[in-house]
């Protein structure tokens, strides 16, 4: 497991490792590693399969910040989470700034039913079934060849819809969970906060293809190369807690 830490948080985290380390006890490590997932300001890079962040309250300042794998200019992507939230408010899900443009990529529901996708600042609504008291597994494409961005939940497409044809995602991006960014790693507003769960937050810069989207929401069985859920590096800030996922 790779951590390193701010400096206001080093000694903290040094001390943890050494209880582990001189214990010699293996018991003491998953407890150890608890506290660690939810020191505010921790950067932490594990695999968190069967785990999900947790934002419990509506907030402005509760977040996750993920560090993607590969940062280089895109083409094309595919983004694929799943959300477990009874809100019937508009919330973001998922937040790529750039200093340029602020809605570089975002996935925010609009309302039960009603899902945004923003490409560069344009967006796209694309309505789908809304499920309650239920987990629901998203993936979102999108080619600059084209311009058409598809919308998956639970293993199945959505109406096709078009923005951006010719456009390039900008790379050195602040990727957030929990908050939409109005500006480069802030601007955030309570009221598009997410509250509830989410977890399995993949990235690739390609077009999953409609075998390998089914594939992904039965098994969980493929390698991202942009953040990739099995081996990611984040920050937590603010309320947010690592618990283990509530449905399997």
């Amino acid at each position: 497991m790779d951590i390193s830490a701010a400096d206001p948080l080093s000694g903290t985290i040094t001390q943890i490792l050494r209880t582990v380390t001189q214990g010699g006890v293996m018991e003491k490590l998953w407890p150890c590693l608890l506290v660690l997932m939810n020191l505010p300001g921790a950067f932490l890079q594990i695999d968190l399969d069967e785990k999900a962040f947790v934002f419990p309250r509506e907030s402005e300042n509760s977040y996750v910040i993920l560090f993607p794998q590969l940062q280089k200019p895109m083409k094309a992507f595919t983004v694929c989470l799943q959300v477990y939230t009874d809100l019937t408010r508009p919330h973001s899900l998922f937040s790529y700034a750039t200093k340029s443009q602020s809605n570089e990529i975002l996935l925010f529901k609009e309302r039960p039913g009603l899902f945004s996708v923003s490409v560069g600042g344009s967006d796209a609504f694309i309505n789908f079934p809304q499920k309650f008291y239920a987990p629901q597994h998203f993936c979102v494409t999108w080619e600059s060849v084209t311009g058409l961005t598809e919308l998956w939940v639970d293993g199945k497409p959505m109406v096709r819809a078009s923005l951006r044809r010719g456009y390039t995602v900008g790379s050195g991006a602040s990727i957030v969970l929990g908050q939409e960014q109005d500006s480069f790693g802030g601007g955030f507003d309570k009221n598009q906060s997410l509250v509830g769960d989410i977890e399995d937050v993949n990235m690739w810069d390609f077009v999953l293809s409609p075998s390998e989207i089914l594939t992904l929401y039965t098994t969980r069985a493929l390698s991202p190369n942009v953040l990739n859920w099995r081996n990611l590096r984040y920050e937590t800030r603010g309320e947010v807690f690592l618990k283990k996922e509530l449905w399997s």
